[in-house]
């Protein structure tokens, strides 16, 4: 970027995970089918009048104490006023003056350093319907009308894609590990705003600020913000100063531009004053103490965990804390007595790549913890050998037949150290030829005669007992 220096802030929109939606009873739940899920809160019909639930700021107050935020003596709802399509009533609930957490903020792991990145505030809020296009009409699908929504918004603290990316990647994962949300992109569960502006090297005053609306997934954050730290920083290059202009932009995903929407010159005024229809309320703190309490280990808390405990080596443990279900599986698997970097090797170079190649989730997964640990005891005590151990893991999820079905007399490793003393003689006998030739300075002939080892074995032996009697045989 040469001379300038980009300044980044960010506003995370996510789904909460509930029952029913925040303000009504209807049920709160992703479905392709339009229009199944609304009630007459959602609507927006004369005479009704939302309902609270509880469980919803129980969330939003629990990621506002991860993140470190002050959280509000009073819970109060404001309306903020504006029409569109996609907005029943003509106002959304959310909070303005009172959110559920401000001025906290969260350190995240970059490659080689660590960045605090500052939170201004955390509000709770009830999101719009969806707003379908077509070439010549809209269709609006209200399911989402009404499903709780925490809005996250950082200060313009974060300076370059890298570093974004990875906060909402890490915010991500807090939100499934705590249950706060199953924060899945594909389902329109996560959305972003983007803030970005350029400014001098050494200058006080942030540059013109220019907003990237709704973009929907890390990926699409990432190519916008670098998109536009280039477009803005060659305008100023070429002098054209006034055409960096505080408006509103949107990520074009088959350019991979951004393309203008609207100019932001002033602030909108959605003349916001307190929702009369949802009574405050004390937050007591008991209420926050026993939600402090039930926040599980968080995944960086975890990957130290794996590091330090179990052994595992950075590039391991990350892998596996990166979701959820690969930390549950790999725990699960632990307490059932399995050697911990035998289950990392497994989730990682042949779970992970069963689940990519067949697109299905771990839950749907065959060989739960139970079902692998046949596979990994078998391979601990020497009965089968690891090239054995792969083919029973394919055929047992190929058959969907349990592993130890496979696990015979007729597959067992051969670990008698007297009958492969009595093979590995024989072996020798018939190579005298070659055995000249390892002692004259031919060292990679070691792997041939573990290989015709193998072979009179039928691939049973134990290769690293085999090793271990050839070494000591050739350089007596």
């Amino acid at each position: 970027m040469g001379k300038y220096k980009a300044v980044i802030g960010l506003e995370m929109h996510c789904e909460l995970k509930s029952n029913a939606k925040v303000f009504s009873k209807a049920k709160n739940s992703y479905e392709d089918l339009p229009n199944i899920y609304v009630s007459p809160v959602d609507m927006a019909f004369p005479g009704t009048l939302p309902s609270l639930n509880i469980e919803c700021i129980r969330k939003g107050l629990m990621a506002s104490i991860i993140l470190n935020c002050k959280q509000p003596e009073y819970m109060v709802f404001d309306r903020k006023n504006y029409y569109y399509p996609d907005l029943p009533k003509g106002y959304q609930i959310t909070q303005m003056h009172n959110p559920v957490g401000v001025n906290g903020s969260i350190t995240i792991e970059m490659d080689g350093y660590d960045k605090k990145v500052d939170i201004l505030d955390i509000h709770l809020e009830e999101d719009s319907a969806r707003l379908n296009h077509y070439s010549n009409y809209s269709l609006i699908d209200y399911n989402r009308a009404g499903v709780p929504l925490l809005e996250l918004v950082t200060a313009p603290c974060l300076d370059n894609a890298d570093e974004a990316v990875a906060f909402l990647e890490a915010m991500r994962k807090i939100y499934q590990y705590c249950d706060i949300s199953d924060a899945d992109t594909k389902k329109g569960q996560i959305r972003c705003d983007v803030n970005v502006s350029i400014m001098e090297e050494g200058a006080k005053e942030l540059g013109t600020k220019v907003e990237i609306k709704n973009v929907n997934s890390f990926a699409n954050v990432r190519e916008a913000i670098n998109y536009e730290i280039k477009r803005q920083s060659e305008l100023k290059d070429a002098g054209r100063y006034d055409e960096v202009e505080q408006e509103t932009r949107r990520f074009d995903e088959e350019s991979g531009t951004t393309k203008r929407m609207r100019s932001k010159v002033d602030a909108i005024d959605y003349k916001y004053f307190i929702e009369p229809n949802i009574p405050k309320f004390k937050i007591k703190k008991s209420w926050l103490d026993e939600i402090k309490k039930s926040i599980p280990m968080l995944p960086r808390e975890r990957k130290e965990l794996y590091i330090k405990e179990y052994g595992l080596s950075n590039y391991d443990a990350t892998i596996i804390v990166k979701e959820k279900s690969y930390a549950e599986y790999f725990e699960e698997c632990i307490k059932l007595g399995m050697n911990p970097k035998t289950v990392a090797n497994y989730l990682i170079v042949n779970i992970i790549a069963y689940l990519n190649k067949w697109a299905i989730e771990l839950k749907d997964f065959y060989l739960t913890p139970n079902l692998l640990k046949q596979i990994i005891d078998a391979l601990d005590k020497g009965t089968i050998s690891s090239k054995q151990a792969k083919e029973i893991f394919n055929k047992s999820l190929e058959e969907k037949n349990e592993p130890k079905n496979y696990i015979t007399s007729d597959s067992a490793q051969i670990s008698d150290e007297s009958l492969l003393e009595e093979i590995i003689n024989k072996v020798l006998e018939n190579n005298s030829k070659q055995i000249e030739d390892y002692h004259n300075g031919r060292t990679n002939l070691f792997d041939y005669f573990v290989g015709q080892v193998m072979k009179e074995t039928r691939g049973k032996a134990n290769p690293s007992l085999v090793k271990e009697i050839l070494n000591t045989k050739l350089n007596k």
